[in-house]
């Protein structure tokens, strides 16, 4: 071959691969940037590149929204949820990692030159105070769209077709590995545009040894150097008197909060300006300050030093729009104007945090099965035995509470007795009813029964087998103690504790773990279906809120509990022994709460050195 042959082959060989790379990156589309629909996954598009990725979305999908959240990733915490019902809107959050006020202002200026809006909310970070005008790296990640910076669409669109085709492999890649959870290559809620935080959201964080080494941030909080600069403050405020400007020009609520950040976070600030900069920007707007409070100082409200729960976000738009329905502390949330910002710093500077006893409760929860004349070292114990216990409970001036008023205590900040205790059982045996329910009635307690609803009533099933069943109390004994209001019926699962040899299949489903082999479609199905189920037959009984479960065996993992949550579970208890804390405003505080095994080994004694943490 002549070398002009050859040279001309080797042209047309990387005109083609280079075509087809070009192709392949258009084609696959992992940044969300070319408004096609072929490979579209905006929960991954926008993990990359949330700037991008969203104007993306919303250019297709503004129609479904009236209002916005903007701000950098700490955003997200502000449920749209909330804000809906507060302002009978529609909104979404455009939350962008590391977001200065160039970018917010930006996407505002866009979204209401080009959307309908009826609502702006913005969120003025800390930071905001130390960056403007920055562009981390990597620029694919960080890039605003040109829509809203007025760069030329094809030079912003060129990066995108001739980057590095490995970027476009990687999303194909995630493609065959995702699932329901959320994984670190799918973090956004498509239809919020917030994180999404279904896996967090069920994380168990009562014990704060157990948090600590699952945040280590907080236990050994890094030296910092957080220094704001001049520049970066008179760009922000600029900024925000523009978006206020353009808002009121365009009749929009505009609505300015500032985010909690961790105590250990602000303490490597300079105060004075710190003062400074909430100072000046209370004569650009009035806005809600959350940044600095008795909040800051409990690790179990944040993820990181930046980054607080959802639950922490409803507290703060609770305090904004005056809903007193939920707990929220009396120094949190200040509405701040050129009146009282001299006021607000001085008393900021001075945050503490709360004495442990004004928002936690320590409280034991007793774990009982069955109740015989032979106790075991099992799960049984005697009806003499177990009076003693509720005698020894009631002299000692303990008070037994429902799972609802643990609730009430974290969700409303309702305070509970001096020395609570919750006293359950699991499987619901005809014992209950015969011995149980009487001897607590007998000394003032109440208690709450997990039933297996398959096998409610069945006291003669298999009674001339190999394996008779122990009798389980009836549908009407059920509502008998209902009705007594000594008893509340939760969940044991309506048929997902099952036995080996009573079942037809050599897979029975002993717990709500995910059996072998089975798709998370099928199984996440069969759970809700199963939930569905309890609560129909307990409502038979005159149960009237079934929200509440006791995992068989104690077995339970992420995706069971989150989708025990989309059903109404919120609520749980485990095998795992212990006391608990609970928290006040943090729901996730009533998620596997641990039991103290009652049997016939356990004697008063030792029932009440259990109990006792209860005092503090």
């Amino acid at each position: 071959m002549s070398s002009k042959k050859w040279f001309a082959l080797f042209v047309a060989t990387v005109v083609v691969l280079g075509a087809g790379v070009l192709g392949f990156n258009w084609l696959v589309d992992p940044y969300g940037v070319f408004h096609h629909k072929t490979l579209s996954w905006p929960s991954y598009e926008m993990t990359l590149n949330p700037r991008a990725a969203k104007m993306t979305y919303i250019e297709d999908h503004h129609q479904e929204y009236d209002s916005y959240l903007l701000g950098c990733s700490s955003t997200s915490s502000f449920p749209v949820e909330a804000l809906n019902e507060y302002l009978d809107a529609d909104f979404y959050n455009m939350i962008m990692y590391g977001a200065d006020m160039l970018d917010v202002e930006q996407e505002a200026v866009w979204l209401l030159e080009n959307a309908e809006v009826k609502n702006l909310v913005i969120n003025v970070y800390l930071d905001n105070a130390k960056d403007y005008d920055t562009l981390p790296d990597p620029a694919l990640s960080y890039a605003m769209p040109p829509a809203t910076t007025g760069e030329n669409a094809a030079a912003f669109l060129a990066k995108y077709l001739f980057m590095d085709p490995r970027h476009s492999l990687d999303k194909l890649t995630a493609m065959a590995q995702d699932t329901y959870l959320t994984q670190t290559f799918d973090v956004f809620n498509t239809q919020t545009g917030a994180y999404d935080k279904i896996v967090r959201d069920a994380e168990p964080i009562g014990n704060m040894d157990e948090y600590l080494e699952a945040y280590p941030v907080f236990a050994n909080y890094p030296q910092a150097s957080n220094d704001i600069h001049e520049d970066a403050v008179t760009g922000t405020l600029d900024s925000l008197a523009r978006i206020r400007d353009l808002c009121a020009e365009k009749g929009v609520n505009f609505l300015v909060l500032c985010a909690p950040v961790y105590a250990d976070y602000m303490d490597y600030f300079d105060w004075d300006q710190v003062s400074d900069f909430y100072t000046r920007l209370a004569q650009v707007t009035p806005y809600w300050d959350f940044s600095y409070s008795s909040v800051s100082f409990e690790p179990r409200y944040f993820y990181d030093e930046t980054h607080f729960r959802n639950c922490v976000g409803e507290m703060a738009l609770a305090r904004v729009f005056g809903d007193d329905s939920i707990y929220i502390p009396e120094d949190f949330g200040v509405y701040v104007t050129t009146d009282n910002v001299q006021e607000h710093v001085a008393k900021m500077a001075q945050a503490a945090p709360l004495a442990e006893e004004d928002y936690t409760a320590q409280v034991p929860v007793l774990m009982y099965h069955h109740l015989d004349q032979e106790g075991n070292d099992d799960i049984v114990i005697t009806p003499q035995l177990f009076e003693e216990h509720m005698a020894a409970l009631a002299q000692a001036g303990y008070t037994a509470v429902f799972p609802d008023e643990l609730a009430a205590y974290v969700n409303e900040g309702k305070a509970l007795p001096d020395k609570p205790v919750v006293i359950t059982f699991d499987d619901g045996y005809l014992s209950n009813y015969e011995y149980a329910w009487p001897i607590l009635q007998k000394y003032g307690m109440k208690a709450t029964i997990f039933v297996i609803g398959s096998t409610m009533g069945d006291t003669e099933h298999y009674k001339d087998t190999d394996y008779p069943i122990t009798p389980h109390f009836s549908a009407q004994q059920g509502a008998e103690m209902v009705a007594s209001g000594v008893i509340s019926l939760q969940s044991h699962t309506y048929d997902m504790h099952q036995w080996g040899p009573y079942e037809d299949t050599d897979q029975p489903r002993e717990n709500i773990l995910p059996l072998e082999g089975e798709s998370e479609e099928d199984y996440r199905e069969s759970l809700s279906a199963d939930c569905q189920a309890i609560r129909q037959v307990l409502g038979e009984t005159g149960e009237e809120s079934v929200h509440v479960m006791a995992y068989p065996g104690g077995y339970f993992d992420t995706l069971s509990q989150v989708t025990l949550l989309e059903n109404g579970f919120d609520i749980t208890f485990t095998t795992q022994v212990g006391c608990n804390t609970l928290i006040k405003g943090h729901p996730q505080s009533l998620l596997g709460l641990h039991r103290y095994n009652m049997n016939q080994s356990v004697t008063v004694e030792q029932l009440l050195e259990w109990v006792s943490p209860a005092r503090g």
